[in-house]
């Protein structure tokens, strides 16, 4: 796997144990040290805890001395509208059948929305297939996966359309030059292989910040796979193994993670102790594995 960014996490965080909950807003210092536990340095995660306020994403706010961060309405539906995958039966599906062509325009004075937006498709598959032309398998939900940037967005700003191959006219060669298969492929081999391995549960000395590291994980390999029809694809396709070994991990985690951060949500700051230092025994080092060699 690549190397895990601070952003990843703190949406994995955020959409794991907050989004969903009635926590209220999170200390800074609780999402410090669970991304010190991951190898991200705390002036990294303030860095990009800022940018996240800046997004509209996080909103932050003061306690006395300490400083709090907790999801705006944006935040809640950008996070409610990627669950669905992330939860999912059978997140490596089409999403029906036929094609989703997409175009837009967008001033180049507005950079930061142009790149919410190519955010956006590329988590819901598209890539782009010419100037201006965006694709994607399936019969995606433009509507629900654009409402987070409705408000921003001008009338006809995005134009869609769905489509079917037409005889003569096959879409193989442009589906393999929009999207790199084998490096799909060796997406899902490189998650399988860290997160099958037992010992990628100790990987970290906090079973919260495991699991926060699997879900950025599987955001990251859910980004990179667009659903393509299985016709593109060989038997070997790992990406039901990839399915199993999430969810195999995922539950191996919840029990314990759950409770570290119930803890840690319910001390008080004078009281709080770092994660997984005094609550529960010390981890054993990781045997050399794929889980534990650097990626």
């Amino acid at each position: 796997m690549g190397s895990r960014q601070p952003k990843q996490l703190l949406l994995a965080f955020f959409g794991e144990h907050v989004v969903d909950g009635t926590t209220g807003p999170i200390r800074a210092s609780v999402l410090i040290n669970v991304l010190e536990g991951a190898d991200v340095a705390a002036p990294a995660t303030r860095a990009t805890l800022d940018r996240l306020v800046h997004s509209g994403i996080l909103a932050r706010s003061r306690s006395g001395r300490e400083t709090l961060f907790s999801l705006t309405d944006h935040g809640v539906a950008v996070l409610r509208e990627a669950k669905y995958r992330v939860r999912g039966p059978r997140p490596f599906d089409p999403q029906g059948s036929g094609w989703t062509l997409v175009t837009f325009s967008i001033p180049e004075g507005q950079r930061m929305l142009r790149h919410r937006l190519r955010s956006t498709l590329t988590w819901e598959g598209f890539a782009p297939i010419r100037d201006g032309l965006w694709l994607a398998p399936g019969e995606v939900d433009l509507a629900g996966s654009l409402a987070p940037l409705r408000q921003d967005l001008a009338p006809n700003t995005v134009v869609a359309f769905h489509a079917r191959e037409l005889a003569g006219f096959p879409i193989a060669e442009s589906v393999r030059a929009a999207w790199d298969i084998e490096a799909i492929r060796r997406a899902h081999l490189a998650f399988i292989d860290v997160w099958d391995d037992p010992s990628a549960a100790t990987m970290a000395p906090s079973a919260l910040t495991v699991r926060t590291m699997l879900v950025a994980d599987w955001l990251a390999l859910l980004r990179a796979d667009p659903r393509l029809p299985a016709e593109f694809m060989d038997a070997e396709w790992p990406a039901t193994r990839s399915v199993e070994t999430y969810r195999r991990m995922h539950e191996k985690l919840a029990g314990a993670s759950a409770a570290e951060f119930a803890a840690l949500v319910a001390a008080r700051p004078a009281a709080r102790r770092r994660i997984g230092s005094a609550d529960r025994p010390s981890a054993p080092s990781p045997t050399p594995s794929a889980a534990a060699r650097p990626r």
